[in-house]
């Protein structure tokens, strides 16, 4: 990212800046997964992020208490559910759901972003990995009126959704296009798999993030687009119905 940003204006974060600068508390107790967390400073409400320290060993979580988007930073972690193990390296992403009961195990050093869509409905308790790969469909694109130049071919997988459709997470490709700015009525961490984007936000502050950044851009903003090359990347939205 190009820019430090004030708070004051809903706008872009970024996550990897967020997360090399976030303290952990050193009281924490429970289980680490759950207890050694530091927050992004958001409003209250339907979304938090959260960085999160695993130390070397193992922990277990009886029912996680939301849906939780996470990608790992750095480090290695493994999920283990009632029926399924999932694998996590560095960059790679999974879908934890709400109640879902599971034992972690980590080396040390582990450090990861998590997405929390606070008051989440009833799931089916699953662990469901981000499949970067997986064939992408044809998708809306953004609306003509808005479109400064050709209208891109856009492209969309989704791996989850909740029951109230209000969460979702999966992957998405675009050609190059140019967005005004819009207001956003929803969160949206993202990280690009491929290619750069560029955001203005209200106060006209302009960031630029690239291959494997990790960024939110915040419920309230107002923010433009414009990418000059193809862009994948693996996303998790809130937007409420």
């Amino acid at each position: 990212m190009t820019e430090a940003l004030d708070l004051a204006t809903r706008s872009f974060r970024d996550l990897r800046a967020f997360a090399d600068s976030a303290a952990i508390p050193a009281d924490a107790h429970g289980d680490p997964y759950l207890a050694s967390r530091a927050q992004l400073d958001l409003p209250e409400g339907p979304v938090s992020i959260s960085l999160v320290l695993l130390p070397q060993g193992r922990g277990r979580v009886d029912a996680l208490p939301d849906d939780e988007f996470l990608i790992l930073l750095e480090g290695a972690l493994t999920l283990e559910g009632a029926d399924k193990t999932v694998q996590l390296g560095s960059s790679q992403s999974a879908v934890i759901t709400k109640g879902t009961g599971f034992t972690w195990s980590s080396r040390e050093g582990t450090r990861l972003i998590a997405m929390r869509r606070n008051g989440s409905p009833d799931a089916a308790p699953d662990i469901i990995p981000i499949d970067e790969g997986a064939p992408l469909e044809p998708s809306g694109a953004p609306l003509a009126e808005l479109l400064v130049g050709p209208t891109p071919a856009c492209r969309n997988f989704t791996d989850y959704r909740s029951t109230d459709t209000e969460f979702v997470c999966g992957t998405w490709d675009s050609t190059p296009y140019h967005r005004l700015s819009m207001p956003y009525r929803h969160y949206e961490l993202m990280h690009l798999l491929e290619g750069s984007v560029t955001f203005v936000d209200g106060d006209g502050r302009e960031g630029t993030f690239r291959k494997d950044d990790i960024f939110l851009v915040e419920q309230g903003a107002h923010c433009s687009w414009e990418s000059r090359e193809q862009v994948k990347k693996v996303y998790a939205i809130y937007r409420p119905a």
